[in-house]
């Protein structure tokens, strides 16, 4: 991702017929399973999570929220939109917007993600490296 980029990514996954509840539709759990992806992918892109093996700093989920607008069917694709919205000091938050096959948003999701040093057990300030990498818009 270049640094006049926007650190925005659309991540598409197969619904799979076993994701499905006793109504017929996508479960609650399989949305926050497609957020885990979708935030996953957007670490492993933007290169968040590349110097964890040498440094062991690395991103470390605080919080994870869901509001579901429509059921989300089988068969099809989940669509999931992330984008950075808010960057502080140790902390950024991600807004993922989850579309159908037909382009409506069944659900909008944030994740509060803190830097953390895993071997101090403690946050840490978010480097300009990395804050390059949510450019333009920060």
């Amino acid at each position: 991702m270049s640094q006049n980029q926007p650190a925005r990514l659309e991540h598409i996954l197969r619904i799979d017929w076993s994701e499905l509840d006793l109504f017929g539709h996508v479960n609650n759990v399989s949305f926050f399973k497609y957020i885990q992806s979708a935030r996953v992918n957007f670490w492993e892109v933007t290169g968040i999570i590349s110097s964890f093996g040498e440094s062991k700093i690395g991103p470390i989920l605080a919080s994870c929220s869901c509001n579901f607008r429509k059921p989300l069917l089988y068969p099809g694709k989940v669509h999931v939109h992330t984008e950075i919205i808010q960057l502080g000091t140790t902390s950024f938050t991600m807004q993922h917007t989850l579309k159908n096959s037909e382009n409506e948003v069944v659900a909008e999701a944030q994740d509060v993600v803190v830097i953390f040093n895993f071997q101090l057990h403690e946050k840490v300030t978010i480097s300009d490296e990395l804050r390059t990498k949510f450019n333009p818009k920060f």
